[in-house]
């Protein structure tokens, strides 16, 4: 069957030249984006019956922009004065330049990692005297956590926000030929909205390792997998899926 509709399960990106607007204009298929899962943030109460107290900290770990906005969120909640001296490690360039839209960047310490959450291993471990909260999501990789302890640090992990599941009920009655997932909360996702959803001709697309095990762990079968060699992306799989059927 060939593909003419593609339903992404996250945002539409908002930026120019998306790699998904090129697939668009290459492959004529129609694609639409929406997202299986949203953020909320903790109110700040629920972060104090964590047991956080702002005032112990003097780093921070942000692994991501939801990690920047709902630090800030909570401070201001708190009424909390974020001291000049609060050291800031990244996980990558992009969490780092966000950072920008709250602090001003070169009157900061600011440390940034590559990209992975391993790769910011050693820039922590070189300001291992700090004190560092890890503000974070409810779902977090078991590698963090397991990677701080290891050092031997003194930290603080805490919910500043959530992983909520959207509620996709008015696409009962749509179908596609593709549905693509990027994490294992998308897949919880179909199967809470849709608790009878059976694949039949549907293409299921997974980015990643932990997604495409979320997929087998539920019955689905995978036609299209990133990152692989062929197609470090998931555009790039897909278009190699949709080539390989008009070779067919």
């Amino acid at each position: 069957m060939k593909v003419k509709t593609i339903l992404v399960s996250q945002p539409e990106p908002k930026m120019e030249n998306s790699p998904y607007q090129s697939l668009v204009d290459r492959t004529k298929v129609k694609i639409d984006f929406r997202s299986f899962i949203h953020v909320e943030g903790v109110s700040a109460k629920e972060v104090r019956e964590q047991k956080v107290d702002l005032n112990k900290y003097t780093a921070i770990i942000l692994t991501s922009r939801n990690s920047v906005d709902h630090f800030f969120r909570v401070a201001e909640e708190m009424r909390f004065k974020i001291p000049d001296t609060l050291k800031y490690f990244c996980q990558s360039e992009a969490v780092a330049y966000y950072l920008q839209k709250y602090v001003v960047y070169r009157k900061r310490k600011i440390y940034v990692g590559k990209r992975t959450f391993p790769e910011l291993m050693p820039l922590i471990k070189k300001h291992k005297n700090e004190s560092f909260l890890l503000p974070t999501t409810d779902k977090l990789k078991d590698l963090v956590p397991e990677q701080l302890d290891e050092l031997g640090i003194k930290w603080k992990m805490a919910t500043f926000f959530r992983t909520v599941i959207s509620d996709l009920s008015d696409l009962a009655d749509v179908k596609y030929d593709v549905l693509v997932f990027f994490s294992p909360s998308g897949i919880e996702s179909l199967f809470q909205n849709f608790p009878d959803f059976t694949q039949d001709s549907t293409r299921i697309a997974v980015y990643g390792n932990t997604t495409s095990q979320a997929a087998k762990d539920k019955g689905l079968r995978i036609d299209i997998q990133a990152p692989t060699p062929e197609s470090p992306s998931m555009t790039m799989a897909i278009e190699n899926y949709i080539k390989s059927l008009d070779k067919a």
